[in-house]
């Protein structure tokens, strides 16, 4: 990095004060390094550590792991190791005294649980933020179903963040909870742009007879969530996203208080104390054993308390303080690439300082002419360079509409389009409609990132300056010795 390293430094001294984790990178994540490899799409998944495979396969070999649907010697052993990281858990989010987890597939599966269960009914509302991932939009099919109502409410632009009159006035609305439950939806952290909700939404929603789902899954990785102090009735997160393994593990926080509103539509193996053929009756598991279904991923879960405790071990403040300074320095560098006729090349979306918002930003490139650059063509050439970064919409179709400025009247085009429609075939249909665009660059950091990440996606970006044409030659890579091959060279 040279004298751009030292300017960083001198921008941000609390750089300093996070170096173990540099040489944690060199320890146990120097499989980047080895291959040359530039990770930036911690929003999408988290790294794991070598040592979190190393002690996770040591567990699994030195002991008889069974099915913990059974009273058996290797049942048991596994109930107990389930057990003791559900127990963690709840402890690493200070939620054991008002909080039940649920194991679940991942955070998908956990809002699933609550939107099939949640008592929706006519009187009732979903209400969400704009700014959420599909699997909780997904959720107003169920509301909608039941004959709830299910409204939005908008975000402010160009910041991206809720647009808190607007919310207040509709929670306003709903009035103390009744027999008709209403629910209200948003993410502590903003999958898209980064925006870190404020929290205190909670209370103002618990006040006004709200239940809360929580999507704390972009939030977690960097960021201490405290369910002593704030306390949803629903939270639900994945693991994978906070420290890379295991995968297929999610989890479903529930306040004990809000069990008695949930009243699943069926069940299945392992969640019924009784069940009978002949007399067509079942009597649901009390809680989180009501809700696991089928058998749990029991040889995964206990590798979720090896992540808690890696995690705990590095220290939510230091990754926090390493990721604000790393996006500070990258927003500004980004925003300072002009071509030579003086239009900036860079367009964020969001926030362009760190308060109240993460590591994660999304970004498009344009042209002199100010002609947009191809996202999905920036992704292959990153590819090709051995930069791991993300395009398209994220799963987050409000929150990308509002920063492109995609009215209904867009949207409704696309869908009536047909069964298939695809982004890039919606991308000509908007292009026709005004030249209007969909769809972005992310670039996310989290635990591991340094400065050499930033660095050199600011040196990949810039290499657009002036351009007006992508182009890449014939590129593969060998994986043997980790080198880019060009042109069959």
């Amino acid at each position: 990095m040279g004298d751009a390293s030292a300017r960083f430094l001198q921008a941000h001294p609390d750089y300093r004060s996070t170096a173990a984790l540099d040489a944690l990178r060199a320890s146990d994540y120097g499989r980047l390094d080895a291959c040359l490899h530039t990770y930036l799409d911690y929003t999408g998944a988290g790294l794991y550590a070598e040592s979190q495979i190393r002690e996770h396969a040591d567990l699994l070999t030195r002991t008889v792991f069974g099915n913990p649907h059974s009273g058996s010697l290797a049942s048991m052993a596994t109930t107990d190791l389930v057990e003791g990281t559900r127990a963690s858990v709840l402890e690493f989010f200070n939620a054991a005294a008002d909080y039940t987890a649920v194991f679940t597939l991942n955070a998908t599966s956990a809002l699933k649980l609550v939107g099939e269960a949640y008592p929706f009914a006519p009187g009732g509302r979903y209400l969400l933020t704009a700014d959420n991932h599909n699997s909780v939009n997904g959720i107003r099919e169920f509301a909608a179903a039941k004959g709830a109502e299910v409204d939005y409410a908008p975000l402010t632009v160009p910041e991206l963040r809720i647009d808190r009159a607007a919310l207040s006035a509709r929670l306003a609305e709903g009035g103390a909870r009744t027999r008709t439950g209403n629910l209200f939806a948003f993410p502590a952290q903003s999958n898209f742009s980064g925006v870190k909700h404020p929290l205190d939404l909670v209370a103002e929603a618990n006040a006004g007879g709200w239940d809360v789902l929580l999507d704390a899954a972009a939030f977690v990785p960097s960021n201490r969530l405290d369910l002593g102090a704030v306390q949803p009735s629903f939270v639900t997160i994945s693991f994978y996203k906070m420290f890379g393994y295991p995968t297929g593990v999610g989890c479903l926080l529930v306040r004990k208080d809000a069990w008695q509103r949930l009243h699943r539509p069926w069940f299945a193996g392992g969640t019924v104390n009784f069940a009978t053929v002949q007399g067509r009756r079942h009597l649901l598991a009390p809680r989180e054993a009501g809700f696991e279904d089928g058998t749990l991923n029991y040889l995964s879960i206990p590798a979720v308390d090896i992540g808690l405790r890696h995690l705990t071990r590095v220290g939510l403040d230091v990754i926090q303080t390493r990721i604000r300074c790393l996006t500070a320095w990258l927003i500004d560098e980004l925003l300072g690439l002009r071509h030579a006729n003086g239009r900036p090349m860079v367009r964020v979306y969001g926030p362009t300082t760190t308060e109240m918002r993460g590591g994660t930003i999304t970004l498009n490139l344009y042209d002199p002419d100010g002609h947009l650059l191809d996202y999905r063509r920036i992704e292959e050439l990153a590819s090709a360079e051995r930069i791991s970064l993300r395009t398209g919409c994220f799963c987050n179709p409000g929150a990308g509409e509002t920063a492109e400025g995609l009215t209904e009247a867009d949207m409704i085009a696309g869908v009536d389009a047909g069964i298939d429609m695809t982004l890039p075939r919606f991308l000509q249909i908007i292009q026709h409609r005004g030249g209007k665009s969909a769809g972005a660059i992310r670039v996310s950091l989290g635990l591991i990132s340094n400065v050499a990440d930033v660095g050199r996606f600011h040196r990949f970006a810039a290499g657009f300056l002036n351009q007006t044409e992508l182009t890449l030659g014939k590129v593969s890579f060998d994986i043997e010795s980790c080198r880019i091959i060009r042109d069959g060279a």
